[in-house]
C-alpha cells in the first residue's frame, strides 16, 4: 500500500514528519510523491493558531470528498491538545497524539482489520522521557534538521502548545551522536538542531544547548550548524562566548520577541523585557560581526493599547532585524489570555499588522543591502525555472546565481553583488 504526508508547522514537524516516513517503509509502505492518490494519508498537524487548525480540517474535508476510500491519519499537536473535538475527527480514520507516533503502524494495521476508527491520545505527565527516534535523511532536502528537544514548561499566557508537547525533554548526548553521525555518512553537509523549546535543551538532564552544538560541530562531514527558533533569556554572555568558538557554527539567530513593549510582554507571561532583549541582540551582534537577528512579532493581543503598540513598534524598528514574522494574536481555547476581557477587535489586528509588516519590509531590505560587496560561503539547494541556482549564506543571506554548473548540495564561496526582491544576486570568487 502507498502512504503520503502532510505536513503542517514548525521544522519540529518537518522531523517527525520524516520519522513517521521511516516508520512507514520499515513496515513495508511504500511512499508516494502523489499525495491525493495515496492508499494511506497522514496529516501532521500543527494547532499554534485557530487558522492552523482550520487548514487541517479544510485538508482533512477535501482528501475525504477526493478519496473515499484512503485512510485518513491525523497525528501532531491538533489531536494532541484537543483530543475531545469529536465531531471535527469525523472524517478522520485513526487520531494519533504526538504521543504515540511510534505506534503508527501498528493502528494502520489495526484499522485495516477492523475498518472502526481509532482514537489513541496519551497525556502526557512529568515522568514522559524523550521519543527515542532518529532519522537517517529528509526528502528532496539539501540540509537535515535534528529534533533534540521537545516540550515546553514557560506556560507563555497566549499558547496552547505545552499541553501539545508535554514537558521539557531532551535527546540524550550519545543517541545525538550516532544520528548526527549517520546524516553526515548520508552526505548532509549542514545540521538545524529543532526543539519545542530549544533553548531548554538539557536543563533537565544537567546539559546545555552548546553541549549538542558543540557535539554537532565536531561530526566529521558536517560542514555547517544552525539553530532553529530560539526563546531569548538563555543566551547569556557565557553561552554567546562558547558558540562564538565554533567555526562551524552559522551566526543567524532566530529570537522570540512577540512584543516590543514590556508591558505587553508581562501579559504574555514571557520572561524577559524589552530592554534585557535588546542587551541579548546587542551581545550577540557583538560577538558575531554580521550576524543576522531574525524574530517573530505578535500584534493586537489582549489588551494591547495603541501606546503599547507604538512602542513594540519602535522597539522593532530600532533593533533592525533581518526578517520578521508579523502576525495578528489568535485566541486559543484553554489558554490564560483567550479568557481576557480586552480582546482586540479584527480590523485594529489588521492595521497593526500592515503598519509592522510595511516597518519590517524596510529593515529587511537595509540587511540586504549590507550585504552586498561581502564574500561569503553559500549551500546551494536547486534551480530555479529560470536557471538561477538558489543557496544561503552561514547567516541564511539568500543569493542565487545564474550558471550551468551542477550545484546542489555543494558548497561555494562567492561575491554578493546587488539584492534582486528578497535575494541577493552573487558571483562565485576565484
Amino acid at each position: 500500500m502507498t502512504f503520503s504526508v502532510f505536513n503542517f508547522g514548525c521544522k519540529v514537524n518537518w522531523y517527525e514528519s520524516q520519522v513517521m516516513t521511516d516508520l512507514m517503509e520499515k513496515s513495508g509502505y511504500e511512499y508516494t510523491s502523489d499525495k491525493q492518490n495515496a492508499d494511506i494519508m497522514i496529516i501532521n498537524s500543527c494547532t499554534v493558531t485557530s487558522v492552523s487548525d482550520n487548514k487541517v480540517l479544510k485538508l482533512v474535508r477535501k482528501l475525504r470528498r477526493s478519496n473515499p476510500n484512503a485512510v485518513i491519519v491525523l497525528t501532531g499537536c491538533m489531536p494532541q491538545a484537543y483530543p475531545d473535538l469529536t465531531e471535527e475527527f469525523q472524517s478522520v480514520d485513526i487520531v494519533l497524539g504526538n504521543s504515540a507516533r511510534s505506534e503508527l503502524p501498528q493502528e494502520i494495521e489495526t484499522f485495516l482489520k477492523t475498518r472502526k476508527q481509532i482514537i489513541h491520545v496519551h497525556q502526557y505527565t512529568k515522568n514522559t522521557d524523550f521519543e527515542q527516534v532518529v532519522v537517517s535523511g529528509f526528502e528532496e532536502r539539501t540540509r537535515a534538521f535534528v529534533k533534540i528537544e521537545d516540550g515546553c514548561n514557560r506556560y507563555c499566557s497566549y499558547c496552547i502548545i505545552p499541553y501539545a508537547r508535554g514537558p521539557v525533554r531532551s535527546k540524550p548526548i550519545n543517541i545525538l551522536k550516532r544520528e548526527l553521525s549517520d546524516l553526515a555518512s548520508h552526505g548532509y553537509k549542514e545540521i538545524v538542531l529543532v526543539g519545542i523549546n530549544l533553548s531548554a535543551y538539557g536543563q533537565e538532564i544537567g546539559l546545555h544547548l552548546c553541549d549538542a552544538v558543540e557535539a554537532a560541530c565536531s561530526t566529521d562531514g558536517i560542514e555547517r550548524v544552525r539553530l532553529g527558533s530560539l526563546e531569548p533569556e538563555r543566551m547569556d554572555r557565557d553561552s554567546i562566548e562558547r558558540l562564538s568558538k565554533l567555526e562551524k557554527f552559522c551566526p543567524q539567530f532566530h529570537l522570540s520577541l512577540q512584543s516590543g513593549c514590556t508591558e505587553t510582554l508581562k501579559r504574555m507571561n514571557r520572561h524577559y523585557t524589552a530592554f534585557e532583549y535588546e542587551k541579548i541582540v546587542n551581545d550577540l551582534r557583538n560577538a558575531f560581526p554580521n550576524c543576522a537577528v531574525t524574530t517573530d512579532v505578535m500584534v493586537g493581543f489582549a489588551g494591547e493599547t495603541e501606546e503599547e503598540f507604538a512602542r513594540s513598534l519602535e522597539f522593532v524598528k530600532h533593533i533592525g532585524f533581518a526578517k520578521v514574522h508579523v502576525f495578528p494574536y489568535s485566541q486559543r481555547e484553554g489558554t490564560v489570555a483567550a479568557k481576557r476581557l480586552d480582546q482586540i477587535d479584527g480590523s485594529t489586528k489588521a492595521q497593526r499588522s500592515h503598519i509592522m509588516l510595511n516597518a519590517v519590509s524596510v529593515s529587511r531590505t537595509e540587511f540586504l543591502n549590507s550585504q552586498c560587496g561581502l564574500e561569503a560561503s553559500v549551500l546551494f539547494e536547486q534551480p530555479d525555472s529560470s536557471g538561477f541556482y538558489h543557496g544561503y549564506t552561514m547567516n541564511y543571506t539568500p543569493v542565487k546565481i545564474k550558471t550551468n554548473e551542477e550545484l546542489g548540495g555543494e558548497i561555494r564561496r562567492v561575491k554578493i553583488m546587488s539584492v534582486d526582491d528578497d535575494c541577493c544576486i552573487c558571483e562565485f570568487v576565484g
